[in-house]
């Protein structure tokens, strides 16, 4: 249980230093869907998963996409043998999915990346900006710091975002210390899942409370979701990469 007790207690760390920032981000993304926006989450490695988390499941917003370093194959043409481990290094694959992903001008961007240096998604991220998208990262700030950027511009994630998330994740992910030295047990996926999901819920709790009802997912396993999924899906034709 050692390792349960540990990431639970980091959870409820993170739950409450991050409420303040989890606001901000939710109000970001309120102001986005409000004027027809769609929110484009990106991660690479194990980041895709709360890329995943954000964009297309249940109980999760209609209006979202997930990008990743796969689109250049599924969307650009690009063989997969391009998809190598050091792919998420390359800042100039950053302007192809970009330019690949069907973005319009009140989009909001969650970039999501634990070290917050790597090329691709610093790159992407001044991409956002310098297109004058609002930015959410999500990254752990404790790690970010004791790393150096691998963006030729030595800016991090951190540095471009409007809002950051911080996933509490200690330098090098792991939580546990094995004997004479080194670390297992990750954290980040956990800790960063539960601030999308709190960002979102955050998000569709202000919309109802403006009166608005939320294009939610239900689940495709439920009575009626497919049918309550399409329906919402078709409302962003062209915008969403599922769907009518």
């Amino acid at each position: 249980m050692t390792y349960a007790s540990q990431v639970l207690r980091l959870a409820g760390e993170v739950a409450e230093t991050q409420r303040e920032q989890v606001g901000r981000a939710a109000a970001l993304l309120v102001e986005s869907l409000r004027t027809g926006g769609v929110v484009n989450a990106f991660g690479s490695g194990h980041s895709e998963a709360i890329a995943m988390e954000i964009a297309g499941r249940a109980g999760g917003l209609v209006p979202s996409n997930r990008l990743s370093p796969r689109d250049l194959v599924l969307y650009g043409g690009q063989p997969p043998s391009v998809l190598t481990p050091e792919l998420e290094r390359d800042p100039a694959v950053a302007q192809r999915i970009y330019d690949l992903a069907p973005v319009e001008p009140q989009d909001l961007f969650v970039l999501i990346s634990s070290s917050g240096v790597n090329g691709t998604v610093v790159e992407l991220a001044r991409i956002v900006k310098e297109r004058g998208h609002p930015l959410i990262a999500l990254t752990s700030v404790q790690h970010s710091t004791q790393m150096t950027s691998r963006h030729p511009s030595g800016a991090k994630l951190l540095d471009l975002a409007d809002v950051v998330l911080d996933n509490g994740a200690p330098y090098g992910d792991a939580i546990l210390e094995l004997p004479g030295g080194g670390s297992y047990g990750a954290v980040s996926t956990i800790t960063s899942a539960l601030l999308a999901q709190m960002m979102v819920t955050e998000a569709v709790d202000s919309l109802v409370a403006l009166g608005e009802t939320p294009p939610i997912y239900l689940s495709a396993n439920v009575a009626g979701g497919d049918e309550h999924n399409r329906a919402l899906e078709s409302r962003y034709a062209g915008r969403i990469r599922r769907g009518a």
